[in-house]
């Protein structure tokens, strides 16, 4: 019996309900890309001609998630499609799913404005690790729109010169609404909530299982990215691969992202900004579901319990950095597969310093068609820490950088992140770059 108590609430509940209302939203492509066609639709729209030319600028991190990517609807990849796309036909009030009515004719003219080098695209000088700027031009007439800290916050839009709108990031983030706040949260709130909160609270957690399983049975056609899904389907039927549980969780979980990260025109649902955390977070813990004939409510506080984990590890990580931040995301499934199992705390938290002592520091080398590679792994981490907390093992705190304390070993990772991984990040990007110079 899951150890679901009928406790009235607590303050910080209100918090969490508004961390994920913000972190768990649906996404068309992978975000990077978009938060700049995003900048480049809410500038087209305030130009109100149409564009002839594109300067766009963009972080070196946002750089590097955006070079390898499959924009949807397009078949191409990259930032300078997708600035294209969005300044001619991306909807300025749609958010992550700016590109969601593309039409084959503004595709066409996209293309030919990148081939004919009418975008240009540079590194911006800037502090922000997330930053997009798109500067549209038709003859003397400009408008430039900024994006920073998060892919869909404007915090400058300017019309030839004259200031429509500007505000600073910590102003912006003051003046918004939805902004929340985690201080002082630990594992054990994360878990309480998701296992006590009356049901109407969280039950719009669902959309999650329902968008990112379509998007995986799209991912299983073998039509995206590298197919992994898709092959170890074939895989299955040649007899290389058992059809168990660890197989499903792997095989759909990467077809998820094969869809995702190869130009599927459907949302996905993200969590902390990326399509794959959402992914990851998803996923196994629904595959999980399906394996233990999980209720409704068992499955609805699993995934709770998953993404809320996967924001809370998130928030204290950059928003984009060298860690790969789908292990954070499957740290979330592991405790969501944990729950659903064992049905108590300690499996979880055991299941949480496992992977801690598994995968932590695997690399982002830039958001490509791979990504399904890495989440495929991690997904493959968490249930195989998940099963090791089963028989009651766990990594230690002489082993590396975990501690006894689990929100200690969390502490510790993202430290490794923000603060270790830094010089990993700019070599990484150098990389890169110089592939395609």
């Amino acid at each position: 019996m899951k150890d679901i108590s009928s406790t009235a609430g607590n303050p910080l509940w209100s918090e969490f309900i508004k961390a994920v209302k913000k972190e768990v939203v649906p996404a068309l492509g992978c975000t990077e890309p978009i938060s700049l066609a995003l900048a480049a639709a809410i500038a087209a729209h305030w130009l109100a001609k149409p564009v002839e030319r594109i300067e766009a600028k963009v972080s070196a991190n946002l750089m590097k998630n955006g070079m390898g990517v499959t924009v949807p609807g397009t078949g191409e990849t990259g930032l300078y499609i997708a600035v294209a796309v969005g300044a001619l036909g991306g909807d300025p009030e749609g958010q992550l799913e700016v590109l969601k009515n593309l039409t084959p004719k503004q595709v066409e003219a996209g293309k030919r404005m990148v081939a004919e080098n009418l975008v240009q695209l540079t590194i911006a000088d800037v502090p922000n690790t997330l930053y997009s700027e798109a500067r549209v031009i038709h003859g003397e007439e400009w408008v430039r729109v900024c994006i920073a800290d998060t892919h869909t916050r404007v915090v400058h839009i300017e019309k030839n010169g004259k200031v429509i709108f500007t505000a600073e990031p910590q102003q912006a983030l003051a003046d918004d609404s939805t902004e929340y706040s985690l201080t002082g949260v630990r594992t054990r709130d994360v878990y309480d909530f998701a296992i006590q909160a009356p049901l109407a609270m969280i039950s719009f957690i669902r959309e999650a299982a329902t968008m990112n399983c379509s998007l995986s049975d799209s991912g299983m056609s073998g039509q995206y990215g590298l197919n992994v899904g898709a092959i170890m389907s074939r895989q299955i039927e040649q007899g290389l691969l058992s059809d168990g549980l660890l197989t499903q969780i792997l095989m759909r979980t990467a077809a998820a992202s094969d869809a995702r990260m190869g130009g599927a025109t459907q949302p996905a649902m993200t969590n902390s900004g990326s399509g794959n955390q959402g992914i990851a977070a998803t996923l196994p813990v629904v595959v999980v579901g399906e394996h233990v004939k999980a209720s409704e409510e068992e499955l609805t506080r699993a995934l709770m319990l998953s993404h809320m984990m996967a924001i809370y590890i998130h928030d204290k990580l950059p928003r984009l950095s060298a860690l790969c931040a789908v292990t954070t995301a499957s740290m979330g499934a592991a405790a969501g597969m944990a729950w659903l199992l064992k049905g108590n705390y300690e499996t979880v938290s055991m299941a949480l310093s496992n992977m801690i002592g598994d995968v932590a520091g695997m690399i982002c080398d830039g958001a490509s068609n791979s990504c399904a590679i890495k989440v495929s792994t991690s997904a493959i981490a968490a249930y195989k820490a998940v099963l090791m907390a089963l028989e009651g093992t766990r990594v230690t705190k002489s082993e590396g950088i975990v501690a006894d304390d689990v929100d200690q070993s969390i502490a510790n990772l993202c430290e490794l992140a923000c603060l270790g991984m830094v010089q990993t990040d700019e070599q990484i990007l150098r990389i890169m770059l110089n592939k395609i110079n």
